[in-house]
């Protein structure tokens, strides 16, 4: 037998026969692609304690990756070829893009908590001894008041931001006995007012608070849980709440066509339900978000300021009607920014 017949034998042979791989020989590996705020609490505690948990179910030794980022840019990330096998991201619009896509099949709303692993309210970061006096919403419209929030159109923080804001000078506006439209021009008003006085916006939630502690800026609209470590840390800063603010929902869902590809759906869908779990919805507690584990949230409930007048997406409507009054070509922060810039 010729030599190119042996190897054509050969390629014929692992064809039909290909080689096998010893069962366990290698090491399954999950993606989770997440919004970059919650960083600390999934690589120190949560997922360090999931490996250990399947190890001692299963016996086997799995593998996680972790890729985090500004939620939209993460969602677009996915959506143009991140293989991500979990996507744990701001807020359902980016999620929803991976239904769009394709890449997210199952009804993701259907799981505990209609898919919401975490929550917080947007609060406002200030200097040590709040030097500047601030209080609330109208604050960050006087003279001289330097604010810092991140840009909505790469982070999912911001838009929170802005929903806050909206949603509070629609609060306000009906308190001054204003009535539609005119409490909404209201609102588009604070916006624009306060879009005046912003400083810097950075890419992402994460960004924003690193310039912060730069130095740069009086006061940031953020995430409660970027400042309440920080704080029990001895860091310099004070949070400030508004009395109205709007509660932030944070969605986790399995992307089905990666996972599927993968082999891993098994892990990850395990995963997802550990994070509901009492085990690390205390860890969220205690890196500052609010658990959505009932018994978790009852016993940590001290630790979290209440607002007196929250709201939800849900009450101003929906994430398809914020949108288009915030962030279409003719939203209000969209022309506040056009107004600032001219």
């Amino acid at each position: 037998m010729t030599f190119s017949n042996l190897v054509r034998l050969t390629a014929l042979v692992l064809l039909l026969f290909p080689l096998s791989t010893p069962a366990g020989a290698e090491t399954r590996e999950v993606l989770l692609a997440a919004y970059s705020v919650p960083k600390e609490a999934y690589e120190k505690r949560i997922i360090p304690a999931f490996i250990h948990h399947w190890k001692q179910r299963t016996g086997e030794t799995i593998q996680f990756r972790s890729s985090f980022a500004a939620s939209g840019a993460q969602a677009r990330a996915i959506v143009e070829g991140l293989d991500a096998d979990i996507a744990a991201l701001s807020l359902e619009s980016d999620l929803q893009q991976l239904v769009q896509a394709g890449l997210v099949a199952h009804d993701w709303k259907q799981g505990p908590q209609q898919g919401i692993i975490t929550t917080s309210v947007v609060a406002l970061g200030v200097r040590k001894g709040n030097p500047k006096s601030i209080q609330g919403w109208e604050d960050l419209t006087r003279p001289g008041v330097e604010v810092l929030y991140p840009s909505p159109k790469t982070s999912g923080g911001a838009m929170w931001d802005i929903v806050a804001i909206y949603g509070a000078g629609l609060q306000l506006g009906a308190r001054k006995g204003l009535t539609e439209p005119a409490s909404r021009d209201y609102a588009a008003d604070l916006i624009n007012r306060i879009q005046r006085n912003v400083k810097v916006m950075d890419k992402s939630g994460r960004e924003s608070v690193t310039t912060f502690e730069r130095g740069v800026g009086d006061v940031i609209v953020t995430y409660e849980n970027e400042l309440l470590p920080r704080i029990a840390q001895g860091r310099p800063y004070e949070l400030v709440y508004p009395p109205e603010t709007v509660v932030v929902e944070n969605p986790i869902a399995l992307v089905d066509r990666h996972a599927d590809r993968h082999q891993v759906r098994d892990i990850a869908e395990t995963f997802i339900a550990f994070l509901h779990g009492p085990e690390a919805q205390q860890a969220f507690a205690e890196f500052g978000f609010r658990p959505t584990n009932a018994a978790i949230a009852t016993s940590t409930a001290a630790a979290f300021a209440h607002p007196p007048h929250i709201f939800t997406i849900a009450s101003l409507g929906g994430w398809d009607h914020v949108f288009a009054a915030l962030f279409s070509p003719r939203g209000a922060w969209t022309r506040a920014v056009e107004a600032r810039d001219r």
